[in-house]
């Protein structure tokens, strides 16, 4: 792989040809595809993956992940199986998530170099063989970074906020641009297989486990038709889980909150002493005794909210229940 990233830097264009076709041969190329609503995409899906991947190897199978769709996302991929025997389908036994649909097909790759991508074609099959050019070059993880999003502008601003937020309570960097499509090694694959615990969210894992990365800037599609099955209460939801799983920050702001609170009422109690001493209060204030019971019965709670929400989430890990179920396979 060294040897390939000095022939793309320094060799002659001959040379690189003539490597790059010997490597293109031996590689064995996976695409994991989790599937939900998309009865209408998954032909055109399947068909533009194809068209892509050929340009690459002859060697590639496609998984489709179907995560308890409740249209004919599973008659569709059949279909689709019994034409295409490098077509793989995956159904579920419920609907448990993107990110434990994308867990359960990384489960059932073999091959050098698995990609990821959303199914509703807005991460475009034509932009692979760019990322698969970028990942011979080194790389073990190769990101595409969306430059033109063509989601509708409250979608856009709530990624924003939920990145800068995320940002800031995981001490991590976080892209809005940046989603699941992207190329990955089998070391890389393998590290985040291992990782079996109930919380999933793949590109936050693909971060945890490190190894080298790139980016390669790479055109949205625009969605054709239907609509994001993201709600602004399923990305709360997974802000949420994010920032339990990977971060212990916000227990950190809680105390420190509660130091501050803690010196600004020493602070205030010395000050009502001196007055108090000066002889200048009469009666108590009925006021600030109300607004001081509620504010710190707030903090109170909320600390306490705080705990139990990462109490939970062990409690849900200490199960160690499947992180998916699948019902039925084809091609597999």
């Amino acid at each position: 792989m060294k040897s390939i990233a000095w022939v793309l830097n320094y060799g002659s264009s001959a040379i690189i040809e003539n490597i790059l076709k010997t490597e293109i041969d031996m590689m064995h190329i996976s695409v994991v595809s989790p599937v939900y609503m998309a009865e209408s995409f998954l032909p055109e899906l399947v068909n533009r993956i194809i068209q892509s991947v050929k340009r690459i190897t002859e060697d590639f199978e496609i998984i489709l992940v179907e995560d308890g769709s409740p249209d004919q996302s599973w008659e569709k991929i059949e279909q689709l199986a019994h034409k295409f025997s490098f077509v793989k389908g995956i159904k579920l036994s419920r609907n448990f998530g993107q990110h434990y649909a994308i867990s359960a097909g990384l489960d059932h790759t073999t091959s050098d170099w698995v990609v990821v991508m959303d199914c509703d074609l807005q991460d475009r099959p034509e932009e692979i063989p760019a990322l698969y050019s970028e990942a011979l070059k080194g790389y073990d993880a190769v990101f595409a970074k969306r430059i033109h999003r063509k989601d509708h502008f409250f979608k856009k601003i709530c990624s924003k906020i939920f990145s800068r937020i995320l940002s800031y309570l995981t001490d991590a960097r976080f892209d809005e641009s940046i989603a699941n499509f992207g190329i990955y090694s089998r070391k890389l694959i393998n590290a985040v297989c291992s990782m079996r615990e109930s919380i999933r969210i793949f590109p936050v894992m693909v971060w945890w486990v490190g190894f080298k990365t790139s980016q390669v800037n790479v055109n949205h599609g625009k969605r054709t038709c239907g609509k994001s099955n993201y709600s602004f209460k399923l990305a709360a939801k997974l802000a949420l889980n994010v920032i339990l799983a990977y971060s212990d920050k916000p227990i950190i702001l809680l105390i420190k909150s509660g130091f501050l609170i803690s010196a600004l009422a020493f602070v205030y109690a010395i000050i009502i002493l001196v007055i108090w001493l000066n002889g200048r209060i009469g009666v108590s204030g009925y006021t600030s005794l109300i607004i001081s019971i509620w504010f710190l019965s707030g903090i109170i709670i909320s600390t306490l909210g705080a705990i139990g929400l990462y109490v939970g989430k062990i409690f849900e890990g200490v199960k160690q229940r499947p992180i998916y179920i699948i019902e039925k396979t084809i091609n597999d």
